[in-house]
């Protein structure tokens, strides 16, 4: 017995006992990883080789490996938390320094608009062009839209809507053709908002005149001026003729074309006229049902400014306006490894890639065996620390043990100086 194994078992331990505390000092860091200290033992080298009964000359730290298995998910409130359920890291950087990649996903929106994490350092994805097309290649910062989406016009307008086979003609005997002011000289009416090329609402209502066996006038009026004609001589906008069974329109069967006029609103201002609007009416039915619509559609909009960021489970970042509409604002990327073992951890819950990680295998949340992300989540640490309190006694004991061999060897030393 030497005291070099000893030694080297009390210098092992030590280093298990700072693996400990470093585990149990990050039990409650977001999407840090527990480290395992993985010892070796060691041998004397002899110059005719090794000997069957060679004694080992104590132990050494071979590694300390992190285990990249899933932590445990949770919620949050804060819709910028991002977490990954299954293999990835998220991508990370300066713009000058290589990338990073990362487990924990507190990221916030810095002054810019850009995606960052607690080191401010920036997210990474592919960016969308104006009209909210992902463009996949190479990963860039992503940066969220700051500014509102333009209006767009009214083109089409399209309706889904029973009319009423057992309902009366309603046809006026004599004067206009029919008095929007009166409803017995029309059967039903329905509205809808459609939108000039300023994004100002203008309300379309629609009144549907019975004028004979399977025939309905439709006329309109744009905030209360009529669409065709004048508010004393309306024309219809477009008549429809059923099949005798009802089932749908024999004339029109293709969309109808028509230009709403400019139009005063009830607070004063004047609405841009809109030329060429498709009018699609081919969903009708006249069915000895009651009047409904089950469903009406136009393809305008206000102006909206930004209200929401939501990340979808495919990593698409959403951004929701205040009009309704929703643009795709990007796609976060993720990186894989064959052997994340081999990552050089560096702090700030960040890892670099190294030659035994080897290049890192990129693409979208949920393609191949990439994870798929959870917004407002985080990904806890998978640190055991019952575990950790329990691997710390066994190495305390240990390290009572590698004291005593040194002890008995100071014991034997002084036994054999003290002979006579």
């Amino acid at each position: 017995m030497s005291f070099q194994q000893g030694l080297s078992g009390l210098n092992a331990t030590s280093k298990n006992l700072q693996v400990i505390g470093n585990n149990i000092a990050n039990a409650n860091t977001f999407g840090t990883k527990v480290s395992r200290a993985e010892f070796s033992d060691m041998y004397a080298a002899a110059l005719n080789g090794a000997g069957a009964s060679s004694v080992g000359i104590g132990t050494n730290l071979a590694s300390v490996a992190q285990q990249f298995t899933q932590g445990n998910i949770k919620t949050t409130e804060n819709p910028m938390d991002l977490s990954i359920n299954g293999a990835g890291f998220f991508q990370v950087g300066d713009g000058a320094s290589p990338i990073t990649y990362t487990r924990n996903g507190q990221f916030k929106v810095d002054r810019d608009g850009y995606i960052v994490n607690n080191a401010a350092l920036r997210l990474m994805g592919y960016a969308a062009d104006g009209q909210g097309q992902i463009q996949p290649g190479l990963a860039v910062p992503l940066q969220l839209p700051t500014g509102g989406v333009a209006p767009s016009p009214t083109t089409s307008m399209a309706f889904e809507l029973n009319l009423d086979s057992r309902a009366r003609v309603s046809t006026p005997t004599a004067g206009a053709a029919v008095d929007f002011n009166d409803a017995d000289t029309y059967n039903n009416a329905t509205s809808l908002t459609v939108y000039d090329v300023q994004g100002r609402e203008v309300a379309l209502t629609y009144y549907f005149q019975k004028s004979g066996d399977e025939t309905w006038n439709v006329y309109a009026t744009a905030n209360g001026t009529s669409v065709a004609g004048s508010n004393a001589a309306p024309l219809p906008v477009s008549t429809i003729t059923f099949a005798s069974d009802g089932s749908a329109p024999t004339d029109p069967t293709a969309p109808i074309s028509i230009d709403i006029p400019a139009t005063t609103t009830a607070s004063g201002s004047t609405t841009l006229p809109i030329a060429g609007v498709l009018l699609d009416l081919s969903d009708a039915t006249q069915f000895g049902s009651p009047f409904g619509v089950t469903d009406v559609q136009q393809d305008g909009f206000a102006a909206g400014q930004l209200t929401a960021i939501v990340v979808e489970n495919n990593g698409i970042i959403t951004a929701r306006y205040s009009n309704g509409q929703s643009r795709p604002a990007g796609q976060i990327e993720v990186a894989n490894f064959r052997n994340p073992q081999g990552l050089q951890p560096i702090g700030d819950n960040q890892w670099a890639r190294t030659s035994a990680s080897g290049d890192a295998v990129v693409g979208v949340p949920g393609d191949g065996n990439l994870g798929v992300l959870q917004a407002g989540a985080l990904e806890e640490s998978n640190i055991d620390l019952t575990g950790e309190l329990v691997n710390m006694i066994v190495a305390q004991r240990i390290y009572q043990a590698n004291a005593q061999t040194i002890k008995t060897q100071d014991q034997v030393l002084q036994t054999l100086v003290n002979l006579r």
